[in-house]
């Protein structure tokens, strides 16, 4: 097994006058003065006001730090919350100086357990994941977050960096983490891929969320000299000797190619021992959509799911007769409840106001654009960074100065697709048109 990086001696590390609860402080890193990734300690200045991210390991939230949350929307920011590809919370609208206040409220509800690792704190996990006859994985969540934390050698981590903890799905073992975890069969095997390598190793199921640790230390050992800020970043030579080096210290290495897209939930009902899957337009939440999805946790199970793909699971259970119901009450709010919604697979970026960068206001051009469910999701961004786009398989919508871009995206790489594209006007009819084609 990898040993673990030494720890230097933590420094105090506050923000507001909140110091942290757990956890040391971070130590000197050549890549810390360069990472603007926000948090909820460094807030990022937006065009519409200061922004918060704040970060939800797994998704997971109990209804109280749901209402929290809520509470610091309304009291801070615009009242909306937003979700993000990584199952996180972002508030938007904040005042620049409310930085402590806001940070007290999140320590208080248990969303800041330390400050030294707030952005850290970057993990996905399968969130149907115990709900559909697939195996629990709450353990290796709850056991990651505390080592995590409680390692001064992940505070120095990137808020890029990312954890992905899989039920054997392939749900975001597809997301590309810098670190995977994959559950495999019914003994509990434990499988760990780093960065995208097919080349996957056994670990004992019990070291499991360690072996994850050490091999995210591990990287920042391999990241001194190249400054890289995830594992897809490092010179070619230096990754494959970083996979070599986990491996000798892991178990066998099994051939396991990393799915190419998700498959995400389905909105809708899940598993016989009913939850709830629902998908939020454009990720945007009303006040009156998270209270009414609190509530409905609340009255069922008490826990809500956050998912990398801006949708919510309660995982219940709900009795079937009123799980027709809460859909039905869901829906109508606004909420996608069924996989026939013309919102279902519609994505974009915050455009323009909200952006400096955005050529367009990209949110109102998606809901111009809606129509008939299509086979490929569409993903609108407002210049050409397309940040917060899926991963896998998608449509491409990007506004340049010469117009709308669309194009088809099979597979990840950096910056423009290198598929052939289509450029459309600002007439909002015939984007609509090429968008639903391309898509079809």
């Amino acid at each position: 097994m990898l040993a673990a990086m030494p720890d230097s001696a933590p420094s105090p590390l506050s923000a507001g006058g909140v110091s942290p609860r757990a956890g040391g402080a971070a130590g000197a890193s050549p890549r810390s003065g360069g990472d603007a990734c926000p948090g909820t300690l460094r807030l990022h200045r937006a065009d519409d006001g200061a922004l918060a991210r704040v970060r939800i390991p797994g998704g997971v939230l109990s209804v109280d730090q749901a209402e929290a949350l809520l509470t610091a929307a309304a009291r801070f920011g615009d009242g909306e919350l937003h979700l993000t590809s990584r199952g996180n919370v972002q508030l938007r609208g904040l005042g620049t100086e409310c930085g402590g206040e806001l940070a007290a409220l999140l320590t208080d509800a248990g969303l800041l357990p330390s400050a030294a690792h707030e952005r850290a704190r970057n993990i996905v996990a399968s969130p149907l994941a115990g709900l559909d006859g697939s195996p629990s994985i709450r353990s290796w969540l709850t056991e990651l977050d505390r080592l995590v934390c409680g390692s001064t050698a992940a505070a120095t981590l990137s808020g890029r960096f990312l954890f992905a903890l899989d039920d054997g799905r392939g749900d975001v073992d597809a997301l590309g983490a810098d670190v995977t975890l994959i559950a495999e069969g019914p003994a509990g095997a434990a499988l760990l891929r780093i960065g995208t390598a097919d080349e996957v190793f056994r670990v004992p199921v019990a070291d499991a969320p360690r072996a994850t640790l050490l091999a995210a230390e591990e990287f920042l050992r391999a990241a001194r000299d190249s400054g890289a800020w995830r594992v897809k970043d490092l010179p070619d030579d230096v990754r494959a000797e970083l996979v070599r080096t986990i491996g000798s210290a892991s178990g066998p290495s099994v051939h396991r190619p990393r799915p190419r897209t998700a498959a995400v939930p389905v909105p809708g009902t899940v598993g016989t021992a009913t939850a709830l899957s629902t998908d939020v337009p454009l990720g945007r939440l009303t006040p009156t959509q998270w209270q009414l999805l609190t509530d409905t946790a609340r009255r069922y199970g008490g826990e809500l799911r956050l998912t990398p793909w801006r949708g919510i699971v309660i995982p219940g259970p709900v009795p079937r007769p009123k799980a027709a119901e809460a859909l039905h009450t869901l829906a109508e709010s606004g909420l996608i409840a069924a996989p026939d919604s013309p919102w279902t697979g519609v994505g974009a970026c915050i455009g323009h106001p909200g952006c400096a960068k955005s050529l367009s206001d990209v949110r109102a051009e998606a809901g111009a654009a809606v129509g008939p469910p299509g086979r490929l999701p569409v993903y609108w961004s407002g210049c050409e960074r397309r940040c917060g786009h899926p991963h896998g398989e998608w449509i491409d919508v990007v506004v340049t100065p010469d117009g709308h871009r669309i194009s088809h995206v099979r597979g990840e790489r950096r910056g423009p697709p290198a598929t052939a594209a289509t450029t459309v006007g600002n007439d909002p009819a015939r984007l609509a048109a090429a968008v639903a084609e391309a898509r079809a």
